[in-house]
């Protein structure tokens, strides 16, 4: 997968302000504030560069405010660094394709993987099944 890097300036011409907050300055919305997600089979695609992230099949309700997933469509979708901002110790999530803040990986997630991967809502898309 080719590698997509952009200026500053044109980030933030192609994305919303809540979105080029989150992915680009490694933002947070709000829990609870992101609209509800379509039910119908599909896929979650990242909203700087259209890669594959997530699948519906993996989406769960945790309750915790955002939307989560028990798994990446595949392991290589998504890639994974330490994050020890907010006095706290986490594992942030990133699109490996252009390095957008996707949000961050819990192991207190259900079977099958018993992971959580609470993503930020704005730095999705959804792509339905035909």
């Amino acid at each position: 997968m080719d590698k997509i890097k952009k200026t500053d300036a044109e980030w933030r011409a192609d994305l919303s302000d809540s979105a080029y907050r989150v992915t680009r300055q490694h933002g947070t919305e709000r829990a609870f504030s992101h609209p509800g997600f379509p039910k119908e089979a599909g896929t979650f695609h990242c909203v700087c560069c259209g890669a594959a992230l997530f699948d519906q099949e993996d989406k769960f309700d945790s309750g915790c405010g955002w939307p989560s997933f028990t798994a990446p469509v595949s392991p290589a979708a998504v890639e994974e660094q330490e994050d020890r901002s907010h006095f706290m110790t986490r594992t942030e999530v990133h699109c490996p394709r252009c390095a957008a803040h996707l949000g961050h990986v819990f192991p207190d997630g259900p079977a099958p993987t018993g992971l959580r991967y609470c993503i930020n809502g704005v730095a999705l898309t959804f792509d339905p099944k035909a």
